[in-house]
């Protein structure tokens, strides 16, 4: 999700939609308050929340320029999980 002052937020949710509106209406992460969003940039199904959650933690530890790249690739799945230097479950 992008911020309003350009930020990236990355999350993982069953129900991205909800979960976009969760934050925009303050009860989302607290890291967020106050900072309002602007919009979903990239989402992907994963398939489970155990590797949802290491490709968050991943996608966390990568520059923001790295993050806007793949943003614009706007990769499948598989491509994801290679970007990320992560095997298939």
């Amino acid at each position: 999700m992008r911020r309003e002052d350009g930020g990236l937020y990355t999350g993982i949710s069953t129900d991205v939609a909800r979960r976009f509106q969760e934050h925009r209406s303050g009860r989302g992460s607290r890291s967020l308050r106050g900072k309002g969003l602007r919009e979903i940039e990239y989402e992907c199904a994963l398939g489970s929340r155990s590797l949802a959650s290491r490709a968050e933690y991943r996608v966390k530890k990568l520059a923001k320029a790295m993050k806007e790249s793949l943003i614009e690739s706007d990769f499948s799945r598989t491509e994801l999980l290679a970007f990320l230097e992560m095997g298939l479950d």
